[in-house]
């Protein structure tokens, strides 16, 4: 046991600094001559880049964007039409797109009139185009908004 050692190279002393000249690490302790990055309490500032002026600053900014804007997730007619057909379903409502792989877990649903229904179905979704309302409608089905 007294004669275990790491292997050779695996351990490499660290860095002693501050301890006097004789180590060649005493005064500057390896910072360098003056400057900011010598003193202690240093820290440089998020978007510091050397005294230039910002990414951030030199960028023009512009637009508005609404915090209260609902995204939806768009399915249209034909997709419905399409998973009725699959499953043999009339009641088309969000777990069944989510199960046909529509939709994702949260998403907010639109139905919108793009393509034809060729049958009755009863459709659950957050929000409906009104041709796409007139079309399940018409066919004597129902659109719940959820």
């Amino acid at each position: 046991m007294s004669n275990l050692k790491p292997a050779k190279g695996s351990h490499k002393a660290r860095k002693r600094i501050g301890r006097g000249e004789g180590s060649h690490r005493g005064g500057t302790s390896t910072r360098g001559n003056k400057g900011h990055k010598s003193r202690s309490g240093y820290s440089q500032k998020v978007a510091f880049e050397g005294g230039q002026m910002p990414y951030i600053r030199r960028v023009p900014k512009f637009g508005f964007t609404n915090i209260n804007r609902v995204e939806y997730r768009a399915v249209n007619l034909d997709t419905l039409e399409k998973i009725a057909q699959k499953y043999g379903v009339e009641v088309i409502d969000l777990d069944l797109m989510k199960k046909a792989g529509v939709i994702s877990k949260n998403d907010k649903v639109k139905i919108l009139g793009r393509g034809k229904l060729t049958k009755k179905l009863e459709v659950h979704a957050h929000a409906f185009s009104k041709t796409a309302r007139q079309a399940i409608e018409a066919l004597q089905g129902k659109a719940v908004t959820i």
